[in-house]
């Protein structure tokens, strides 16, 4: 009995191994030094570093890696489709577009006032997307996608344009490119906010498995379809802008994470949730370290690391998804010609 619950876990144990291991590895990465030895005698210097620096960029990476991870999962469980995403679903060109409004119409806001524009924008936004694909007859597998993406173009277009004629566009800067550079104690708190809409992700798991189902399936369930819906949307759009306040924009996170994850896994939400939050957060963490370590000591944004590796991946799983496509409706047919 215990040997078959660790092998059903195994991915789960080791996917927390390497986090908890690298997590420790990071945070002696950087520019000033700073050693065990010196954090274990109290020493000044390097309390200040781990407590102010190191240790809130670490959790703002580990929080960014997991929240993004679900939101894309909730995103293509609810939308049907593998490749949605906060990327795809216009969801982070919502958020950046709800930051300029608050840099325009109330520039001495703080960050938590920032991020109230960033929360409405980035849900409306998203709920738009949804309202978009839920008329279009033929939702192909590309489709889809294609529909967020030139959607988030016009949203950016638009952004880009008021950033430009209100001369923003350097204010604004900050939001368009991730990078994990600026987390300092103070002001990264408001991407702890992932944490209770993970959890609250996990609650309502199975309501997204069966919603992701279908309308139908799911009233004969007995499942409020477009509650759930509702639900699903706001909490992945709302994980999406606490971490655009916080961090700027990071692609294909909630691409190419829930899609790796489903390829072992399988499909249900309930059996890949806690692997895709743990591989989330371990692919952002290892593209940071990735970041600080190639020309240190120098940084590269993590936007940079994760676009690169990103794009690469996307177009392989396209491609794979695609392949499989055509092989089951090539199966499909063979057995209909046989019966």
């Amino acid at each position: 009995m215990e040997v078959s619950v660790i092998k059903k876990y195994l991915t789960t144990i080791v996917l927390f191994a390497l986090l908890l291991i690298l997590s420790i590895w990071s945070l002696f990465i950087g520019v000033l030094d700073m050693e065990l030895s010196g954090l274990l005698q109290g020493d000044s210097a390097h309390l200040e570093i781990f407590l102010i620096s190191r240790l809130p960029r670490l959790l703002a990476i580990l929080c960014t890696g997991t929240g993004m991870s679900v939101a894309g999962l909730i995103m293509q469980q609810l939308c049907m489709n593998k490749f949605v995403s906060p990327t795809t679903g216009a969801t982070i060109s919502s958020a950046q577009f709800g930051i300029l409004l608050a840099l325009l119409f109330l520039p001495n806001s703080t960050l938590w006032g920032r991020a109230v524009f960033s929360f409405v924008f980035a849900i409306l936004g998203t709920w738009i997307f949804v309202w978009f694909i839920q008329r279009i007859q033929f939702k192909d597998v590309v489709m889809v996608p294609l529909v967020g993406i030139m959607f988030g173009n016009v949203i950016g277009g638009i952004t880009n344009y008021l950033a430009y004629k209100y001369e923003m566009t350097q204010a604004l800067s900050t939001w368009l490119v991730g990078h994990f550079s600026m987390v300092l104690r103070g002001r990264y708190e408001i991407v702890w906010l992932t944490l209770p809409l993970v959890a609250l992700a996990f609650l309502f798991a199975n309501h997204f498995n069966i919603a992701g189902m279908g309308k139908d399936f799911s009233q004969n369930l007995g499942v409020p379809y477009n509650f759930v819906l509702f639900l699903g949307l706001t909490i992945a759009a709302m994980i999406t802008a606490s971490v655009v306040v916080v961090v700027g924009s990071i692609s294909y996170i909630g691409l190419i994470v829930p899609n790796l994850v489903a390829m072992f896994k399988g499909d249900k939400i309930r059996g890949t949730l806690i692997d895709t939050a743990l591989f989330g957060a371990l692919f952002v963490l290892v593209c940071d370290m990735a970041g600080r370590m190639v020309i240190f000591p120098y940084e590269l944004p993590i936007e940079l690391i994760v676009g690169i590796i990103g794009s690469v991946l996307f177009v392989a799983l396209l491609l794979y998804r695609l392949s499989h496509g055509r092989k089951a409706i090539r199966l499909g047919r063979k057995g209909g010609g046989a019966a």
